[in-house]
């Protein structure tokens, strides 16, 4: 099954690397990988992480890594990454649902 990131996803993942670069840049660079990887690893499991209550309808799925959210919904053939957040985002904000 193929991962695709969001436009949205992407520029959380540049967002975070900004942060977490300021204090330390060469993690920065190895934290979004792990991202990355932790989000492309969600084809071999594609339903394998619970749906966000009040979030069924849309088909959103949450997984967790390292205290940051991966959300993302699975279609026919493929797994769309919609968000990465990090501890305390407003999850309804982030998806455009408020």
């Amino acid at each position: 099954m193929k991962v695709v990131l969001t436009p949205q996803a992407q520029a959380d993942l540049g967002r975070i690397a900004l942060w977490i670069g300021n204090d330390n840049p060469s993690r920065a660079s190895s934290f979004v990988d792990e991202l990355r990887h932790a989000a492309k690893a969600l084809a071999g499991l594609p339903r394998g992480y619970p749906l966000i209550p009040r979030y069924e309808r849309q088909g959103v799925r949450r997984r967790s890594y390292r205290r940051y959210a991966i959300l993302y919904a699975v279609r026919m053939d493929k797994v769309i990454v919609l968000r990465f957040l990090e501890p305390g985002r407003d999850l309804d904000r982030a998806l455009s649902l408020r």
